[in-house]
């Protein structure tokens, strides 16, 4: 029942730490979602009752069919990860390695809802999620997700790289390959997971990489490797086509 804690190693080869989230705070964030989608369904089935028509009854059976099946969809893919509940609560979906949640990943773990959820019991759920590593339900381990908390760790800030627009921008010192600017990127968008300490030994050899070409610039003074690294990963989101979404 207690929350705890989950390595993850990210395809370039850093590896930090997530805070998987347990099974009372996300009954929380349930509960409060289901309140959301109660008002929803009786502002529907208001709006049957003004139309008072079969149409209607057509109208309350479409809307209910979608707040059931993509009211956790949407939010999780257009909302960061984070439904209202999980908002307010301060939890989020990401996926295994901690990248953001793809909408096929987010549709899989939210079809096997009713499964977790057989006979309005949870009981596979409550099982999953206490028997498994990062407190995984049965829609977790088929979508490859995690539920964790959002910005818990060292140096933790927001998951997405809009903050890195309040670095900055850095030029590098010598042109940079696509592979190069990849991988500035996701150190970004790895940062806030990583802690200072963990992100300047990271950087470290990636800038004295880059300063060593002939006729490149040598490390900025005074800035440590990781703020040289974010600058430059600034640098790179404003010509990038992903920008810092």
């Amino acid at each position: 029942m207690d929350d705890t804690t989950l390595e993850a190693l990210t395809p370039e080869g850093i590896a930090f730490v997530l805070h998987p989230a347990g099974f009372p705070i996300r009954v929380c964030a349930w509960v409060i979602d289901a309140l959301l989608q109660g008002v929803l369904l009786i502002a529907i089935l208001i709006a049957g009752a003004v139309l008072n028509r079969n149409p209607g009854g057509w109208f309350m059976l479409i809307g209910a069919f979608v707040i059931d099946w993509f009211y956790q969809v949407l939010w999780e893919v257009f909302g960061g990860g984070q439904s209202p509940g999980k908002r307010a609560v301060g939890i989020q979906v990401t996926s295994a390695d901690g990248s953001p949640v793809s909408p096929g990943a987010s549709f899989l773990r939210n079809l096997c809802r009713f499964a977790d959820s057989f006979l309005l019991l949870f009981l596979i759920a409550f099982l999953c999620m206490n028997c498994s590593a990062g407190f995984r339900r049965l829609g977790d381990w088929v979508g490859g997700t995690l539920v964790v908390y959002r910005g818990r760790g060292r140096g933790a800030r927001e998951a997405s790289l809009a903050w890195l627009g309040r670095t900055a921008p850095i030029a590098p010192p010598r042109p940079l390959s696509l592979e190069e600017r990849q991988a500035l990127l996701m150190f970004a968008r790895r940062y806030p997971l990583l802690g200072k300490e963990r992100a300047d030994e990271i950087a470290a050899p990636w800038i004295a990489s880059l300063s060593a070409g002939e006729g490149a610039a040598g490390p900025r003074p005074g800035l440590c490797p990781s703020d040289q690294a974010l600058g430059m990963a600034r640098w790179c989101a404003a010509a990038s086509p992903e920008g810092l979404a």
